[in-house]
């Protein structure tokens, strides 16, 4: 497997110079081959070697990936204002066992106006993504769900307002897979923004709504796939979607639901810009409250002056132990997790938002009793053993920074601490279990153009284990930037 990726890398090199030959077909191709190698000292990886890479790393004690990344851009009009985009990432990994495409997509724009389809990354929230624990919605930390759909991409001016008012917003239509416990399930995505304010001080709100829906299960047949049910899905309706049989409780809404309420504040001047922002997470609506204190607060800085040592710098705070615990016990939201969709907010093996959750793929690392499903099992195998999301109730602080040394070094930190409470149902967290993740990323860019080696250390303590990771790999790019 590992000399077909080779000779696919080899051949695109060599056919590069000839596509420039060609015009504008080569005015903005980018093509990268790279490749990270990764060991830890026990048989699997700290936590920020292996989360928020979109699901590229293996999750084992060594391992290398191996990737070919293309992409392009074709410009049209007198204003160049439309365009066509599109791109592909191929990976091998696992032990060269696994070959999959990270990314696989086109998409067309008109200015800040796109449709696009296929696998693409995406990300969720106004926070910087690359310092942040983790978006609540979509992090990065799981392989990109294939979609199609229609977005804003960046704020727009909202007409009359005289660029006071801006939007932004996507509406999309996924597909899970089969690696689910209801196989073929879709996914409804769908998220606004609304911004006041076009100089220094700008406030912004918005909301992301989420919701796994439909697919078949041999044990649940009668699970509805129509437009219909969609329709119920898209607006929250409540209604019968065949998932739950009539000797349990009633229906509510159909699907997996699940959202975040965010808002935040930036200002910016010539030198810097600030940003305080605040997620606020939801799934049956309960948490839709003043009484909801579960929050992802974060303050984030940004120096503008290319010649900074401190490029930025984010801090957060994180608290979901709440979980609408003025309700019963068995009328509790358990984030990420839902009673129908078991697989729960999970995509590939992996959280789709925040790392910080466990889930039981990853739990089996630190508790000896603790196994992944079997998701072809019957239901009544796996509906009774506990949630898949094993650990959502997590107070923590974070902090990441993004600094450059010298004229040819790139370095980025992450600290994690957290106190990790489990699930309501959970009997390995009966007590808070403490645990650090930690990160120290080294990037050189050599002398040689294009050609650049990353290297990192990773250390996570506690209750939950002592593990120590290392990481070393080198990108080759060829094309416009």
């Amino acid at each position: 497997m590992l000399k077909h990726l080779l000779i696919t890398i080899s051949i695109a090199g060599t056919c590069m110079p000839v596509f420039a030959q060609q015009g504008g077909f080569a005015d903005s191709l980018q093509l990268q081959a790279g490749t990270m190698g990764t060991i830890a000292t026990k048989d699997y990886l700290p936590l920020w070697l292996v989360s928020k890479r979109f699901g590229t790393i293996s999750d084992r004690r060594s391992d290398l990936s191996t990737y070919l990344r293309l992409r392009n851009t074709h410009r049209f009009g007198q204003q160049e204002d439309f365009y066509l985009r599109y791109g592909a990432s191929l990976y091998n990994n696992n032990h060269f066992k696994d070959v999959f495409f990270e990314e696989a997509f086109v998409k067309a724009g008109y200015r800040k106006w796109e449709i696009r389809a296929g696998r693409y990354e995406e990300l969720t929230g106004d926070m910087d993504h690359e310092l942040s624990s983790g978006s609540w919605g979509i992090s990065g930390n799981a392989l990109p769900i294939p979609k199609v759909g229609i977005a804003l991409t960046e704020y727009a001016d909202v007409p009359f307002t005289n660029g006071w008012l801006q939007v932004k917003g996507q509406f999309s239509h996924g597909w899970m897979g089969n690696r689910q416990f209801i196989k073929d399930a879709y996914l409804h995505e769908k998220t606004f923004y609304l911004r006041i304010g076009k100089e220094r001080l700008r406030v912004y709100g918005g909301i992301q709504h989420f919701a796994v829906w439909g697919g078949n299960r041999p044990d649940l047949p009668k699970i509805k796939n129509s437009f219909a049910d969609y329709w119920n899905i898209v607006i929250g309706k409540e209604g019968d979607d065949g998932t739950v049989n009539s000797d349990e409780i009633a229906p509510n809404r159909p699907g997996d639901h699940r959202g975040v309420v965010e808002g935040g504040i930036s200002w910016e001047n010539d030198k810097l810009r600030l940003l305080l922002y605040n997620q606020s997470m939801f799934e049956t609506g309960q948490n839709i409250s003043l009484k909801n204190t579960d929050r992802l607060l974060g303050i984030g800085y940004a120096n503008k002056n290319p010649d900074g040592i401190l490029n930025k710098l984010t801090l957060e705070f994180i608290n979901t132990k709440k979980m609408n615990s003025w309700h019963p016990l068995n009328q509790r939201e358990s984030y990420y997790n839902n009673g129908v969709y078991l697989t729960g907010w999970e995509y590939h093996d992996r959280i789709v938002g925040t790392p910080l959750f466990i889930n039981r793929q990853r739990g089996q690392h630190y508790f000896s009793d603790m196994k992944p499903f079997d998701w072809n099992q019957h239901r009544d195998s796996t509906v009774n053993r506990g949630w898949n999301i094993i650990n959502n109730r997590v107070t923590g602080l974070h902090v990441g920074g993004l600094y450059t040394i010298g004229q040819a070094l790139k370095a980025k930190t992450l600290i994690t601490y957290t106190k990790n409470h489990g699930n309501y149902n959970d009997k390995n967290f009966s007590e808070a279990l403490t645990q650090w993740y930690t990160l120290q990323e080294v990037q050189w860019l050599t002398p040689v153009k294009g050609f650049t080696v990353k290297g990192g250390l990773a250390f996570d303590w506690g209750n939950l284990g002592n593990n120590t990771g290392f990481m070393l790999g080198a990108q080759w790019s060829l094309g416009s930037e």
